[in-house]
């Protein structure tokens, strides 16, 4: 598939699942950066995606479906695991580590909301059907928008996922 990243060649990412790997670095050695204070003009490797859940193991078996390998599970309250070049840490409240600790206030981190990262799909339709058949609740049917098809899923603990399909 024509990639509009890539000049129109094909573009080198992977699929998994029906699902195209997460691209956010791409053809880095093509696309000069920017520079910024954080990279000090180098391209960025990886960007990491920290959710709180309630509980990890569960949110393990949601992102495997949708193409996610565990890097790294210490504890239960962590987990980290990726796809291409985004990694997604995973906490849960109170459950170890810097990200659960509660705020000065006392307030402890909890999941849901509607910051959320983008899966493309090259079929949207199928792919919700398979994720439905596995128990995955969505917030809404398919929307079709101007550049294309979406819908958004959640994880275990409420966090929203959108899955894309851009227009053909």
């Amino acid at each position: 598939m024509p990639c509009r990243q890539c000049a129109g060649r094909t573009c080198p990412r992977a699929w998994t699942n029906g699902i195209r790997r997460v691209v956010v670095r791409h053809a880095a050695r093509e696309i000069p950066s920017k520079g910024s204070i954080l990279d000090e003009g180098g391209p960025v490797v990886t960007a990491s995606v920290r959710y709180i859940v309630d509980n990890v193991d569960d949110a393990i078996h949601f992102y495997e479906l949708l193409g996610f390998q565990v890097q790294a599970h210490p504890g239960p309250g962590f987990a980290m695991l990726s796809q291409g070049d985004l990694r997604l840490l995973l906490n849960t409240p109170a459950g170890g580590g810097g990200a659960g600790q509660a705020m000065p206030d006392g307030t402890l981190p909890e999941p849901g909301g509607w910051n959320r990262f983008q899966l493309e799909v090259d079929d949207l339709d199928a792919c919700v059907e398979r994720l439905r058949a596995a128990g995955v609740g969505f917030r809404s049917e398919i929307i079709t928008g101007n550049g294309g098809k979406q819908v958004l899923a959640d994880d275990p603990a409420g966090n929203p996922i959108e899955l894309f399909q851009p227009k053909s």
